[in-house]
C-alpha cells in the first residue's frame, strides 16, 4: 500500500521525481552566463587573482627595473658613471698638453729665418753645439789624455764617464716615450742619430745640467765664471724652444733628469785606485 505522501510529492514544474528521491532547485535569480562576473568564474579565479595576474604580463616585467631603480633612487650603473665623469686627473693631464704646446709654438720665434726672431737664429744654433754631446766626449777624452796629474785624470774620467751615461739614459727614454718634435721643426741639427726624431727628453738639457752641476763642484772657479756656467746651462735650455727643437716640458724634464745624473755620477765616482787598476790593464 503506498503512502499518500508518495502521491503528492513532485517538482514544482510538474516532472515527477525519478527513483523517489529529491532535487533542491536554488531559489536565488537565475545566473546570467553571459556576464564578466560569470567569465572570470569560469576562468578559476576572482578580481584579485586577475590583478595579479595582470602585474606578472611581460610589458609590466619589462618596464619593472626601471621603475624600481627609479623608485629606490639609484642612479645609473657605475661603469656608466665611470664613462660619464673622467678622472680629475685625465683632465689636469689634457690640460697641461694643451698649454704645453701653446707656449712651446708661442716661444719658438727662431723656428726658421721667416719668424720673428729670424736673425738671432744664427747665435742660437751656436749655443745648441755648444751643448751638443761631440763636443763634450772630445773634450773630455782629449782632457783626460793630456792630464798630467791623478786628481786631474780622475775628474776627467768621471766626466767622461757620466756624458756617455748621460746618451745612454737620454737615448733610452726617447726610444720608450716616442713623442714627435714640434712640427714647426726644421731638422737641420748638427749630428743627429736615429733617437734624435724625438722629442722628449731633452738631450742638451740633460746634459748641461749633469755638466753644469759637474763643473761647479769639482773645478775651482771665480765667482764671474760659476755665474757664467749657469748662464750657459740656462741658454741651451732656452735655445731649444726658441729654435723649435723642443717643447718646454721636455727641456725641463732635461733639467730636472741631467741634475739626478749627477747624484748617480757621484755615487759611482771612480776612485784614483780604480783608475790607476783601469789604467793599468790598459797599458
Amino acid at each position: 500500500m503506498h503512502s499518500p505522501k508518495a502521491k503528492n510529492t513532485g517538482r514544482r514544474d510538474g516532472s515527477p521525481v525519478l527513483g523517489g528521491s529529491f532535487e533542491f532547485v536554488s531559489l536565488t535569480k537565475p545566473v546570467n552566463r553571459s556576464s564578466p562576473r560569470h567569465l572570470l568564474q569560469r576562468q578559476g579565479s576572482d578580481p584579485t587573482t586577475a590583478r595579479l595576474r595582470a602585474s606578472e604580463s611581460p610589458l609590466r616585467r619589462r618596464g619593472s627595473g626601471s621603475s624600481t631603480g627609479s623608485a629606490s633612487g639609484q642612479g645609473p650603473p657605475e661603469e656608466d658613471g665611470i664613462r660619464l665623469n673622467p678622472s680629475l686627473i685625465g683632465i689636469s693631464l689634457s690640460s697641461l698638453l694643451a698649454i704645453d704646446l701653446w707656449l712651446s709654438k708661442r716661444l719658438s720665434v727662431c723656428a726658421c729665418e721667416d719668424s720673428s726672431w729670424g736673425s738671432v737664429r744664427p747665435l742660437m744654433k751656436l749655443i745648441e753645439v755648444s751643448g751638443h754631446g761631440l763636443p763634450w766626449l772630445a773634450g773630455a777624452a782629449y782632457s783626460l789624455y793630456k792630464s798630467d796629474t791623478a786628481a786631474g785624470q780622475e775628474v776627467m774620467l768621471n766626466l767622461l764617464v757620466g756624458l756617455l751615461l748621460d746618451l745612454i739614459l737620454v737615448g733610452i727614454v726617447k726610444a720608450v716615450v716616442r713623442r714627435r718634435r714640434p712640427a714647426h721643426n726644421q731638422m737641420d741639427m748638427f749630428a743627429t742619430f736615429s733617437v734624435d726624431r724625438y722629442s722628449f727628453p731633452s738631450g742638451h738639457a740633460t746634459r748641461a745640467a749633469m755638466c753644469g752641476r759637474f763643473l761647479l763642484a769639482h773645478l775651482v772657479l771665480a765667482a764671474p765664471l760659476r755665474v757664467l756656467v749657469l748662464l750657459w746651462v740656462g741658454l741651451v735650455g732656452l735655445s731649444r724652444v726658441l729654435l723649435g727643437r723642443h717643447n718646454v716640458t721636455d727641456v725641463l724634464f732635461g733639467f730636472w733628469m741631467g741634475y739626478c745624473q749627477y747624484n748617480l755620477v757621484e755615487i759611482l765616482w771612480f776612485s784614483p785606485q780604480t783608475l790607476q787598476g783601469l789604467l793599468g790593464h790598459l797599458a
